[in-house]
């Protein structure tokens, strides 16, 4: 495979679904299709590079051209000495559609090559698939390296939900939830397919803090809210381009220290799964409530060597609990109650058709909540 893979190969009628990680080595990641009979090689799409590498054909974003745009904010060279920011492009100043943006969106050279070549977008998740549109879904994750002075520009496909056509692997959609990410907010959690109200939909707790709603037949953003106040590097998305707003305090620069930046690295949600209640339409989401300072330091490329150019204190979040356990409404885009957990909520969840949901916490409890109320019923240890 030519990289490090650490996810559970995933398969999907006559295919053998597996992608790579080494976000923080300088892989360019992929994901690859194997067909099952045999095991050779269906087809491999790239998450950085020229189109015809991350198969990105004519019909990319049909419906939503705007997510092709060449930068989604003003300033595409980066922040400042005080934390920089950008400032996001209304609709009408965004230039779209444009192709090849895994290229043209690294926009200065990095230690070696142009950027994209050592560009990431790890694809070290899980993956989803809906046997009836034969599309399967799945997130990329940092750009390399977590210095974004280095690499001016929307840096993608990094930090993205795809959409690819199981059989020739071509992308029919893609959105990008963290241009130019600062943070190392990896895009890789999973993504949940349900229905509601006649439309086929397709949810997503991402680490930089928002949950988000799509229609999953064509990529249209439907919901984008924060998961929790406490997320701050952005104050939020704007729907109609899709593109976050950034607060320029929380920005990071090279030997700058940003302090009290929220959520951490390791997101609101990381890879601890959320359930889903077909039931009553709500999400169960375990959460993470640390924030962090984050210096980007110099660092120079070298092949199978670490590369991550940051450093990094985490905190508990300002609620003063360092977890959380929530029930959330992905059409309204808001929490309907919330638990607080005195660490990181790290075990998945488990919601069942009697409406209870099961979790574990780092201190060793399982607990039982009514799925209606988040009222704790029992717990064991």
């Amino acid at each position: 495979m030519g990289a490090a893979n650490t996810n559970v190969p995933h398969v999907f009628k006559d295919k053998v679904i597996t992608g790579c990680s080494g976000g923080e080595f300088g892989v360019r990641c992929h994901i690859s299709a194997y067909n099952l009979k045999d095991g050779s090689l269906a087809w491999k799409a790239y998450s950085t590079g020229p189109d015809s590498e991350m198969l990105i054909g004519k019909d990319f974003n049909k419906e939503n051209p705007h997510y092709n745009a060449l930068s989604v904010y003003e300033d595409v060279n980066g922040g400042n000495k005080m934390g920089g920011s950008f400032k996001p492009l209304d609709k009408s100043q965004l230039k779209y559609p444009e192709a090849d943006l895994g290229v043209r969106t690294w926009l200065k050279p990095q230690q070696q090559k142009d950027g994209w070549q050592n560009g990431g977008g790890p694809t070290w998740g899980w993956y989803s698939y809906d046997p009836k549109l034969n599309l399967m879904y799945y997130g990329t994750g940092n750009p390399g390296t977590w210095n974004p002075d280095v690499r001016p520009g929307d840096n993608k496909w990094s930090m993205t939900i795809f959409a690819r056509d199981l059989d020739t692997g071509m992308a029919r959609w893609a959105y990008q939830m963290t241009p130019h990410d600062e943070w190392d907010y990896d895009g890789m959690n999973e993504i949940i397919l349900w229905e509601a109200n006649g439309k086929q939909l397709a949810s997503h707790f991402d680490r930089n803090g928002f949950g988000y709603t799509f229609d999953r037949t064509n990529g249209t953003l439907l919901v984008a809210e924060k998961m929790h106040p406490f997320v701050n590097w952005a104050t939020k998305i704007d729907l109609k381009t899709g593109i976050p707003v950034k607060d320029p305090k929380y920005s990071t620069h090279q030997d700058y220290n940003a302090k009290g930046v929220c959520p951490s690295a390791l997101g609101v949600k990381d890879e601890q799964p959320a359930a889903y209640s077909p039931k009553n339409k709500t999400f169960y989401v375990p959460l993470n409530h640390v924030c962090m300072t984050y210096e980007p330091v110099e660092s120079k490329y070298v092949a199978g060597q670490p590369w991550v150019g940051a450093t990094l204190t985490m905190f508990a979040g300002p609620d003063g609990v360092m977890g959380g356990f929530m029930a959330w409404d992905g059409l309204k885009g808001k929490a309907q109650w919330y638990n607080k957990e005195k660490f990181s909520a790290w075990g998945g969840a488990l919601v069942t058709a009697s409406d209870l949901v099961f979790y574990g916490t780092l201190d060793r409890w399982v607990k039982a909540l009514d799925a209606k109320t988040g009222k704790e019923l029992w717990k064991f240890q």
